[in-house]
């Protein structure tokens, strides 16, 4: 059995399993570790390696497919992909399709990686800095799978030149207004500044979160399908939603506004009654 380490991500995985793939060692006798998985007492420490054997070639899009999924972040998620590896290079195809049991997880993974970023770009919250030296703007996230590489280039188009940090518990991202600046480990300073917390700022969404919340439309399974209950501690107006649903539940909140707001002169909104 190979005890093998992946410490630098999918590239460090790519060149071990290429070493693998040409050692001619199947997947059943490979033990892959990361920071997710403890050691294996009774597994060779290092890997060993051999003169390579013949000329091993994996399409370009099983590659990309390989690399992508890789940002799923779970015990084990490297076994899948050399069973996949393997199974390829020895010329079975559909081992990357959906059909296919392996090629089944592995186009599951595909999708929740693709809907982590998704999610990236929906509720990342930034907030303003005011300093000499420091970003315009902060925003710490905590995703669920390792995305942030992949998904910061939307900031990058959304807000010009302004410079930005992202950090999470894990990576960070600076971008000073020309290019990026992508950390698999994020500093602590990094870390401190996107916890910053603007106060004012806060205030006013929440303020304009409250105000706009309409009962009338609210699908409490809908929302969690789309913004999950994992990301209500991390947003602002998480701490508003469960106490907005009861409101609307019980019949306390009627019109798409606020009550303080409905209040005001101006066109009134009532809710339709759909029965």
């Amino acid at each position: 059995m190979r005890c093998v380490r992946i410490d630098g991500g999918f590239a460090d995985w790519r060149d071990k399993a290429r070493t693998l793939l040409h050692d001619g060692v199947p997947p059943d006798y490979v033990s892959w570790r990361d920071e997710l998985m403890p050691a294996d007492l009774f597994a060779e420490e290092t890997l060993a390696r051999y003169a390579p054997g013949a000329r091993v070639t994996v399409p370009r899009k099983v590659l990309d497919m390989l690399e992508r999924a890789a940002r799923f972040r779970m015990p084990e998620r490297w076994a899948l992909l050399y069973r996949i590896l393997w199974r390829v290079a020895q010329g079975d195809a559909a081992a990357a399709l959906p059909g296919d049991l392996d090629g089944s997880e592995l186009h599951q993974r595909l999708k929740a990686v693709g809907r982590e970023i998704h999610q990236l770009h929906a509720f990342v919250r930034f907030a303003p800095l005011k300093g000499e030296g420091l970003p315009d703007y902060v925003a710490w996230y905590e995703p669920e799978h390792e995305v942030l590489e992949v998904a910061c280039e939307h900031f990058a188009e959304r807000l010009g030149q302004h410079s930005w940090l992202i950090a999470t518990p894990r990576d960070g991202v600076l971008f000073n207004g020309d290019r990026f600046d992508y950390r698999r480990e994020a500093p602590e300073e990094w870390q401190r500044l996107a916890r910053t917390p603007d106060p004012e700022g806060e205030r006013l969404w929440m303020a304009y979160y409250r105000s706009t919340f309409n009962p009338a439309r609210v699908n409490p399974q809908a929302l969690r399908q789309h913004l999950p209950q994992r990301l209500w501690q991390q947003l602002p107006e998480g701490r508003l939603i469960p106490g907005l649903l009861v409101r609307a539940r019980t019949g306390a909140q009627r019109d798409g506004q606020a009550e303080d707001v409905k209040a005001w002169a101006g066109k009134r909104i009532p809710i339709r009654d759909s029965r």
